[in-house]
């Protein structure tokens, strides 16, 4: 068994925490508003924003050994790069204001996601943020085009509103299959135990953050705003 198939197997049940969270169920069964909808958009932003400069901090801590591993790194960013805008802009189309979002603070599951991120690159190993990839990437990949169906069939908001959604769907596709072949040339085990426990740990977080979303996003719409 290759170390990417061996990193699913391994995570399973953190896997299950994170696609058990209520607010999934509630999605796929019709069951939310779009109060909802942008509570997600909105601590989206606030992770997002943080992808390029968590990829920058990697790419600084990997050694010369690995820098064929820093030039994916590099490829990520390029890929990576102004995707907390696409973020503002689906709020903007659902009608809230997105200067408010961009202001606002993360919830505490949220910040406290992105803290565990740079901690673990800089505390133990860079390659601890692969664990946020695969938590991140392969969720996408399985719920964000159906989650944008839904979400757009029960609120009746335009294709503008789930540029972030649509757009990961289809890009993360691509994204897994990198991920895939660069998982499958970690030979280290110390490496691959690094990353291994790192998704279990976002896969628990990034569950948190979705049993975070009933709380009010505190956004004004934009008339209001204006």
């Amino acid at each position: 068994m290759n170390f990417y198939q061996s990193l699913l197997e391994a995570t399973s049940e953190e896997r299950n925490y994170l696609l058990s969270a209520p607010m999934i169920k509630r999605c796929f069964e019709g069951d939310f508003t779009l109060d909802h909808y942008v509570a997600f958009l909105l601590q989206a932003y606030h992770h997002v924003k943080h992808t390029v400069p968590l990829l920058m901090a990697v790419g600084a801590q990997l050694p010369e050994e690995k820098e064929w591993l820093r030039e994916a790194v590099a490829e990520y960013i390029e890929e990576e790069l102004g995707h907390q805008e696409w973020v503002l802009n689906d709020i903007a189309a659902c009608g809230f204001d997105k200067e408010q979002a961009r202001q606002s603070a993360p919830l505490f599951a949220t910040e406290m996601m992105v803290s565990y991120a740079y901690d673990a690159i800089r505390r133990t190993n860079p390659l601890a943020f692969f664990g946020m990839v695969l938590v991140l990437e392969g969720t996408s990949i399985n719920l964000a085009e159906q989650a944008a169906s839904h979400i757009a069939g029960k609120l009746g908001l335009p294709r503008k509103a789930f540029s972030y959604l649509n757009s990961h769907g289809a890009l993360d596709q691509e994204h897994i299959k990198f991920y895939e072949n660069l998982m499958n040339n970690i030979s280290s085990a110390q490496d691959q135990a690094v990353i291994v426990h790192a998704a279990k740990r976002f896969y628990r977080l990034y569950g948190d953050i979705f049993r975070s979303l009933e709380a009010p996003h505190g956004l004004q719409r934009q008339e209001q705003a204006a």
